[in-house]
């Protein structure tokens, strides 16, 4: 199709990320770009049927080409239901299903399965771009009339991109799309030379709680280790994908989005870009729990955890307080420990919107969603604003 007064610029979808390949797809990359937003954790995703067809994840991936040039590609897919993306519209379907007699999936979404994590979504070869004259702003609004075109000839009800800086966010509301907001909870780096300089911003009775948190593997006789690049072996993704698989059974509402050949292949792929928390007993190799993040150039992004003993504190400890240090020893600026989870707050973790942006293609469901999604963002600026803040100012540190 063509795009924005540019005849020669086609926005092409491809049914595998593999069509793209793995150059052209690293060539949209830059030095911020979040670990799962790489072609290796996006392709494992397809190559180990965590993402088929069968489970109701289609790949769709958009391509914006210049004849045999890849200016920009976003990772799509169209979906038979809403679960393993985190921004929850199943009453939306209901709506649609029981009050209007309209189907709503398939449905586009674009996002990066099982992450419900902030990047970009729409990845730019921006010197390219700039070679042709194309700037970001008309990119985008390029891309959200090519979103409207494939839904509109696919037959989808309509398109969700989800988890996207609030930039991009504001400029697809320009173009037409609605705002929805999300609430996680996240680490900011204020510069902290250390552990204690973080921990010295609480208050008196919460650095005391805290403190006795953090000794309380040692008195348990456990040590924490954190492990990357070499030190990703195939043995220790056994143990991660025993302590994921737990923590899914667990809880009711679990899900097994992914199996252990994944985890192998990140682990042969991108081994410097995972990051594995793990608690041992003194003195003994076998883990008995673990966090499984990932390692950006700017920020930590934890993904799954699990255990197989229980130990007060250990979560906090594993999830938490080692990221925390990590982001400070490395000099991350941010740590987003996933989704959900107010328990953070306490532990330092700032509230922080989230951003995803919907359009549908029925004109009753886009009001009524559209009404809804304004009351929700109105209730949750008042929620945000009434939350007292955990962490002393800086100033008084």
């Amino acid at each position: 199709m063509s795009v924005a007064d540019r005849p020669s610029i086609e926005l092409r979808t491809h049914a595998s990320i593999r069509e793209l390949g793995d150059a052209r797809w690293q060539g949209l990359l830059d030095a911020d770009t979040p670990p799962f937003l790489g072609y290796a954790w996006l392709e494992a995703l397809e190559s180990t049927g965590c993402v088929s067809p069968d489970v109701g994840w289609v790949p769709l991936f958009l391509g914006l080409w210049h004849g045999d040039s890849l200016l920009a590609a976003a990772p799509a897919y169209v979906k038979g239901h809403s679960m393993g993306e985190f921004v929850f519209d199943q009453s939306w379907a209901r709506f649609a299903e029981d009050s209007l007699g309209v189907a709503y999936y398939p449905k586009l979404v674009v996002t990066v399965p099982f992450t419900p994590a902030t990047g970009p979504r729409l990845l730019m070869a921006r010197e390219a771009l700039a070679g042709i004259g194309l700037d970001e702003a008309r990119v985008l609004n390029a891309f959200a009339e090519g979103l409207r075109k494939v839904a509109e000839g696919l037959s989808l009800s309509g398109v969700h991109v989800l988890f996207l800086p609030e930039a991009g966010a504001a400029q697809l509301v320009h173009a037409g799309f609605h705002h929805r907001y999300g609430v996680q909870f996240h680490w900011r780096n204020a510069g902290y030379e250390s552990f204690d300089d973080f921990v010295a911003r609480f208050e008196s009775k919460r650095r005391t709680q805290l403190r006795r948190e953090l000794k309380e593997p040692a008195r348990q006789g456990l040590e924490l280790d954190v492990l990357t690049g070499s030190d990703i072996t195939s043995e220790l993704m056994d143990h991660v994908f025993v302590f994921y698989k737990n923590t899914v059974e667990r809880f009711y509402w679990g899900r097994q989005y992914l199996n252990r050949a994944f985890f192998e292949e990140v682990a042969v792929r991108m081994p410097e870009e995972l990051h594995v928390v793990v608690a041992r007993r003194a003195g003994e190799r076998r883990p008995v729990a673990g966090a499984f993040n990932l390692l950006g150039k700017r920020a930590l992004y934890g993904r799954y955890w699990g255990a197989i003993e229980e130990h007060r504190f250990l979560h906090f400890n594993v999830c938490f307080y080692k990221g925390i240090d990590e982001c400070i020893r490395r000099g991350l600026e941010v740590f987003e420990p996933g989704a959900g989870g107010e328990h953070k707050l306490s532990r330092g973790f700032e509230p922080t919107l989230t951003h995803s942006v919907h359009q549908l293609s029925h004109p009753t469901l886009t009001r009524a969603v559209a009404d809804y999604l304004v009351r929700e963002r109105q209730a949750i600026s008042a929620e945000l604003a009434s939350i007292e803040p955990v962490l002393r100012p800086l100033s008084s540190s």
